[in-house]
């Protein structure tokens, strides 16, 4: 018990929150009548929340270097808005707008990214400026007017599933499979860790503890797979999602690139006088996050299968939230991608939750208002505490 509390203290911005979204769950299956957790209203979550997580990782970047993007949902709108015109009005093949959109979205982060990391414009007011700036030019790029459908194919990155093996049953077996297989390497990489610890002489769990730990998250896993399994599967949404966070997971907690991402964040003057590029990194930054927020537009546009002038609202402080309440400090330096993933998690299942209980938008509105201020206090007294 000695163990478990340590480890809840040494670890409670990461399994505060996984404790937090695991009681929201509970309380909205039960407040629902176990409709939460079906398998249909599980592929929704997943595809409503799909493009404010894909924003929530390149945001946490953003915000672990001290900076903020107020721009990514006007960003978002406008090239959704391009790529219509590209697929819908000039019959441009799938792959050739995806492309241009996505250099459009990099282009966009360097625009701003040069303004913030080399004239030394604070990124509130700059992205404040872009978020102005690319929802006028959306407005002006459609008149005003939404323009659809999309093709087919494109529509498939939002609302497609991986196909099954020929003549399956009513159960989708590839689904169940990829469980299995995620399991297999999930505990292969825990025992590597584990071993590679133990051989350098650092604590490690208990093996009972270590045991419990892969036999719970392996359960997730092939119940969650299971329930995906008895509707349509995977939707191929959540194959770039699941891309996108092993990627960015292994660039910030193994790359060069990542830890000087953490020390820009931890202290600019330190990390400059230890050979950080400084203003480069935080140029770089702000173009993934406009990659990020170009894919974001892609992803609700396809799913939306229109591309209107009003997408986007509030898509930036969805992100924005997901990540302070996933644990990374407002004052920069502290972060992570799956913590950033479940703050968006929670703010999802809450939406989700509320709205299936009958609640208001206004109601909805005003608890995570308060959901958001409650998790900012609790990294401010956490570093109080550690002061």
């Amino acid at each position: 018990m000695q163990t478990l509390v340590g480890l809840f203290r040494n670890n409670i911005r990461q399994y505060g929150m996984i404790l937090a979204l695991l009681l929201i769950t509970i309380l909205f299956q039960i407040l629902t009548d176990g409709i939460l957790l079906k398998s249909l209203n599980i592929t929704n979550l997943i595809l409503q929340n799909s493009y404010i997580l894909v924003l929530a990782i390149g945001m946490l970047l953003v915000i672990i270097t001290g900076n903020i993007d107020l721009s990514v949902g006007s960003v978002a709108a406008f090239v959704g808005a391009v790529s219509a015109i590209m697929m819908v009005d000039m019959k441009m093949a799938f792959f050739p707008a995806l492309l241009i959109s996505i250099l459009i979205g990099a282009f966009v982060g360097a625009w701003q990214g040069f303004w913030v990391a080399y004239v030394k414009i604070p990124s509130f007011i700059v992205t404040l400026a872009g978020m102005l700036l690319f929802r006028g030019l959306t407005m002006i790029v459609l008149k005003g007017q939404s323009i659809a459908p999309f093709p087919a194919t494109f529509q498939k990155i939002s609302s497609g599933f991986l196909p099954d093996f020929p003549g399956a049953s009513k159960l989708h077996i590839l689904t169940l499979v990829l469980g299995i297989v995620l399991s297999a390497v999930f505990i292969w990489k825990e025992w590597k860790t584990r071993s590679t610890q133990k051989s350098y002489n650092f604590d490690v769990l208990p093996g009972g503890l270590f045991a419990a730990k892969l036999a719970a998250i392996v359960i997730i896993i092939n119940v969650f797979t299971y329930v995906l399994a008895t509707y349509e599967g995977i939707p191929n949404i959540l194959i770039l999602l699941f891309v996108l966070v092993v990627i960015y997971t292994f660039v910030m907690n193994r790359t060069v690139m990542g830890r000087h991402i953490y020390a820009l964040g931890g202290s600019e003057k330190a990390a400059k006088l230890s050979g950080v590029k400084t203003k480069h990194v935080t140029f770089w930054v702000f173009v993934n996050m406009g990659v990020l927020a170009a894919l974001s537009g892609l992803v609700f546009a396809a799913r939306l299968n229109a591309a209107t002038p009003k997408a986007g609202v509030n898509f930036e402080l969805d992100a924005i939230a997901a990540c302070f309440i996933g644990g990374a400090s407002a004052t920069g330096g502290i972060g992570t991608v799956i913590g950033a993933i479940i703050g968006g998690l929670v703010m999802g299942v809450m939406n989700n939750g509320m709205s299936l209980v009958g609640l208001g938008i206004d109601w909805q509105q005003g608890i995570k208002g308060l959901v958001l201020l409650l998790a900012v206090g609790f990294d401010i007294y956490n570093k109080s505490k550690t002061a």
